[in-house]
């Protein structure tokens, strides 16, 4: 990661000492971007800020629990949300809604309380149906600005470059793929027939669409029942934060794909290509042409973003 010497940002992590959230914590300690770390979870995180807090970097990191949690968002400028139950086997991102969407409802009305002018990362699953969720907890404490609300949908940008990179011999580092639609199984559609120099058959790439769309689901089958994307998960939402931190410190031309409230669909949260900026959300970009495949497949996912958004 790059460091910023100018960069003054306090960020908090909700449900620091879960799978994700204790080795992002680390990834943004070690971010230059990251002036203060607060780790919040309902289990003790003493120990790991502790831990955390011994890297060389110039971050002050602090452990928060139970009733702390105000303390911890306490003059916040990002907020990052990987909290909840993973999946298991046989589980889809969907069957996590009932569990998560309340865990989600809550921290986002804490958030309204006590960091109302925080860019808020959203990671806990279902994306797509969490992200609305806290945008009507904001909302309905009269603090909801669209600028604001982020859901961290990376892991598929992640994913898609390196699998894209290791089918064309490529380094991954160098390959930017635009990952447009939502955070779960079909909803996500990877822009390939974008990718320059991309020459795959019809057959490769819809193989290569598939993986990258149920990629989560690859790891949740390897890892057996111990979980899903972790360290892929921590990785992506440490990278996504600290180009949003990089934005809001005024580096121009950061630009990510990111589930945010727009226009461009029917649906009313939708991931695309944006610029974010010192506010947050800076530009929303059109995502462009699409080839038939991928315009079929947009079709076919549209209804299904839409009904998740209404289930939040």
């Amino acid at each position: 990661f790059s460091s910023t010497a100018a960069s003054q940002h306090k960020v908090a992590v909700l449900g620091a000492g879960g799978g994700i959230g204790q080795p992002m914590s680390l990834l943004l300690q070690l971010a230059g971007e990251v002036s203060e770390l607060a780790l919040y979870d309902v289990a003790p995180t003493a120990g790991i800020a502790a831990d955390i807090g011994h890297c060389d970097s110039r971050a002050k990191c602090t452990g928060y629990t139970g009733e702390d949690l105000s303390k911890a968002l306490d003059g916040a400028d990002v907020v990052v949300i990987p909290a909840g139950v993973p999946r298991k086997p046989g589980m889809t991102r969907d069957d996590l809604f009932n569990t998560n969407a309340s865990i989600v409802a809550t921290l986002a009305n804490a958030c309204a309380q006590h960091a109302p002018n925080a860019c808020l990362g959203i990671i806990s699953n279902p994306v797509n149906s969490t992200v609305p969720i806290c945008r009507e907890v904001l909302r309905s404490a009269g603090v909801y600005n669209p600028q604001k609300l982020f859901g961290i949908t990376t892991l598929d940008v992640v994913r898609s470059n390196k699998f894209v990179g290791d089918a064309m011999g490529w380094d991954p580092a160098n390959v930017n793929v635009t990952v447009i639609g939502g955070h779960a199984g079909t909803t996500i559609l990877p822009l390939l027939s974008q990718v320059q120099g991309l020459n795959l058959d019809d057959e490769t790439l819809a193989a290569l669409s598939h993986r990258i769309q149920f990629g989560g689901d690859e790891v949740v089958q390897a890892k057996d029942g111990a979980g899903s994307a972790t360290l892929s998960m921590a990785h992506a939402g440490a990278k996504f934060t600290v180009s949003l931190l990089r934005a809001l410190n005024g580096e121009a031309n950061v630009t990510e794909c990111t589930f945010v409230e727009n226009d461009l669909t029917d649906a009313p949260f939708f991931a695309t290509p944006v610029t974010l900026g010192r506010d947050g959300v800076d530009t929303v970009h059109p995502f462009g042409e699409l080839s038939a495949f991928e315009q079929q497949n947009f079709e076919a996912m549209l209804p299904d973003l839409q009904a998740q958004a209404e289930k939040g």
